[in-house]
């Protein structure tokens, strides 16, 4: 795309925005930023929670917004094409629009990334995390063990994902970043972060592609079809300590849900494949305030066809679990 017809569209797409939308995603607590089919403007805050503001879209502005992202990346939204998944140009927010006749009226939602690096210390300060627990994950790492990060949408995977590579980037290794959109943050000083574009290169195009990269350490923004299987092989081949994230609703349904994910790849998802690669499952639950990691668990391995994993006592540390 011509680089002014491009700008012309960034211009365009900030008018039709407005005053409202622009400071919302301007405003660094602001985590989220939706319109609904209503014409509702609702923002997202960290640690706040949902609010809905006094400002009212109307259809046809709404639809505005959708249009001028489609023609950013070239794609014609239609009622054949309703769907639009994008990045804000220039600023790479996630965006995710919806049109009629699959929805009752335009509707769309802006994901930001983390304007905030957090640290494990800042999620104990603020009672997402046990001490304990934060000491646990410090030792996981250290002792290189692959960790699982599951968690309904919203309940900030990623950006736990972020707090362990923080603690990563200390070590001098060399990182690996994989994901769809911008969201993974790392400060380590050799650092690669690649992502996945629609008909170039998939997210199994990436794994494969990193191993020939030397990584030290491959870390997957989230899984969410077939490359499960190359992550778990790569991970299992020479190349522990991962951090993945997936949409679970437990630890164990974690487990369960990379087998299905493995499932649209294979026939047959290899249990034992990943019991063995998973090490440790961690399980964030809550939006807002109410965000707590409710669970730290170590997969054991197999027990009969089912996983068998343990979850830590919250006074435990994984080197006392090590050792009994």
């Amino acid at each position: 795309m011509h680089s002014a017809f491009k700008e012309r569209l960034t211009v365009m797409l900030r008018t039709a925005f407005g005053d409202s939308i622009i400071a919302a995603l301007s405003d660094p607590s602001v985590v989220e930023v939706m319109v609904n089919p209503d014409g509702a403007l609702w923002i997202e805050r960290h640690g706040g929670g949902r609010e809905r503001t006094l400002t009212q879209l109307a259809e046809h502005e709404t639809e505005r917004v959708i249009r001028l992202v489609a023609s950013h990346i070239g794609f014609s939204c239609d009622a054949d094409h309703p769907i639009v998944s994008a990045e804000l140009p220039e600023t790479g927010e996630r965006f995710e629009g919806v049109m009629p006749p699959i929805s009752e009226a335009p509707c769309f939602s802006i994901r930001k990334p983390a304007g905030k690096l957090y640290r494990l210390k800042d999620y104990v300060l603020s009672g997402v995390l046990h001490e304990s627990q934060a000491d646990i994950l410090c030792s996981t790492l250290q002792a290189r063990k692959n960790i699982l990060i599951a968690g309904g949408t919203g309940s900030g995977k990623t950006t736990l994902a972020n707090a362990l590579l923080s603690e990563i980037a200390a070590s001098g290794e060399r990182i690996i970043l994989i994901e769809d959109t911008r969201e993974l943050s790392c400060d380590a000083t050799d650092c690669i972060a690649l992502r996945t574009r629609d008909g170039i290169a998939s997210l199994g195009d990436l794994v494969r592609s990193t191993l020939r990269l030397r990584p030290d350490r491959i870390i997957v923004g989230e899984v969410r079809g077939g490359e499960a299987l190359d992550m778990l092989k790569a991970w299992n081949t020479g190349h522990p300590g991962g951090v993945a994230t997936v949409h679970a609703n437990s630890a164990a349904a974690a487990l369960t849900r990379l087998e299905q994910l493995i499932g649209e790849a294979v026939v047959n998802a290899p249990r034992s494949l990943i019991a063995e690669a998973i090490d440790i499952v961690v399980y964030i639950a809550g939006r807002g305030n109410e965000r707590r990691v409710e669970a730290i668990a170590e997969v054991v391995g197999l027990a009969g066809d089912q996983f068998s994993i343990r979850n830590f006592k919250p006074s435990e540390n994984f080197e006392e679990r090590k050792a009994s």
